[in-house]
């Protein structure tokens, strides 16, 4: 018989996406885990990506969004905490997590799941179209060899017009 109190009825799912790149499992690793790949795909970028530093992610806004980082194994996995985010308080406390999966000598699938993005947040539509154009766009441009198009580009203001 199957324990009920263990089992989440209509729990809301996170927001998640998969997508399978052109690109080494080190190579997106790095586009993950340093400033310069950071800034390359999403938006400007300081701190430091290895297990136990702290990211500040620059998005327009008076003060930036500050993650912790929680794990970066390479190549396997990069997960970080929101610690602070004026712009949208209902992002604190929750996790966007990557699993980087090698599939071959030059491909990789990237897992991603940003656990508490909810439907449940008032942000989520938003940060839906957000997540996917960073992730499913930009971050795969950049790590195939072309330009990301992060915060601020022409591809970035054009989706959002």
């Amino acid at each position: 018989m199957e324990d009920t109190k263990t089992r989440s009825f209509n729990a809301p799912a996170d927001y998640q996406t998969t997508i399978r790149v052109l690109a080494d499992a080190d190579t997106v690793f790095d586009a993950l885990t340093t400033p310069a790949g950071l800034t390359a795909w999403w938006t400007e970028t300081k701190g430091s990506g290895a297990a136990g530093g702290e990211l500040k992610f620059f998005m327009n806004f008076p003060e930036p969004v500050l993650m912790h980082v929680d794990d970066a194994t390479r190549p396997m996995s990069v997960q970080w905490t929101v610690l602070a985010c004026d712009v949208v308080p209902d992002w604190v406390g929750t996790r966007p997590t990557f699993t980087i999966v090698p599939l071959g000598r030059n491909a990789t699938e990237i897992r991603f799941c940003h656990q508490g993005l909810t439907t449940e947040l008032e942000c989520i539509e938003d940060c839906t179209r957000g997540w996917n154009h960073y992730i499913l766009t930009s971050l795969r441009d950049y790590v195939e060899g072309r330009a990301g198009s992060p915060r601020g580009s022409e591809a970035d203001t054009a989706r959002r017009a």
